[in-house]
């Protein structure tokens, strides 16, 4: 009669904890799918500043339709980007273009005085900011799923229940321009 407990009592253990374990991937998953909802928001705020910035820098740079098309193009790109890696590529291009987009304003002193102009890049500096701390905070995230995914005994039921490791949204290693934050100069 005893082993019977102790034998019933081992698996009501194992069993409980098979819900947490389960429960806690749950609970992680989740966080990770909030953390990149945060950080969409941010892109998709920064998405819809380049417009009105390529059109501002249009005004006084018409000839400088190399540097807009590009950067067009990488938000067209970033915009359609599905995956974790995609958006990090893209978003790379994308700060590359959006550096270049500024460099050619420095060369137009009227640009930098429109108050419209000045707006836009200190609303894409604090958008640029948040993204930063959004990134930082989603692979925190990820980190933390990553260990319990990987780790012993939960890489057990992570197994069982199908549960992945979660990607990075990190910058190319061989892109230094990405790395460097985009200049915004008032």
């Amino acid at each position: 009669m005893n082993i019977t407990y102790i034998l019933l009592g081992a698996v009501v253990v194992l069993a409980l904890w098979v819900v947490f374990a389960y429960n806690r991937f749950v609970t992680l998953v989740n966080r990770v799918k909030e953390a990149w909802a945060d950080i969409d928001v941010q892109l998709k705020r920064r998405y819809d500043l380049i417009p009105n910035l390529v059109a501002s820098v249009k005004g006084y740079a018409a000839h400088e339709a190399g540097t807009l098309q590009k950067v067009t193009d990488a938000r067209t790109k970033a915009m359609g980007a599905t995956t974790v890696a995609e958006h990090a590529e893209a978003e790379n291009m994308l700060t590359g273009a959006l550096k270049s987009l500024f460099a050619v304003s420095e060369a137009y002193p009227d640009l930098k005085a429109n108050t419209n102009f000045v707006e836009l890049q200190r609303e894409l500096s604090d958008t640029e900011n948040k993204i930063q701390a959004a990134r930082r905070f989603y692979n925190g995230v990820v980190m933390e799923l990553n260990n319990a995914v990987q780790s012993f005994p939960s890489n057990l039921i992570a197994n069982m229940f199908g549960f992945k490791a979660g990607d990075f949204f990190q910058l190319g290693e061989n892109e230094q321009a990405a790395k460097d934050p985009v200049k915004v100069s008032f």
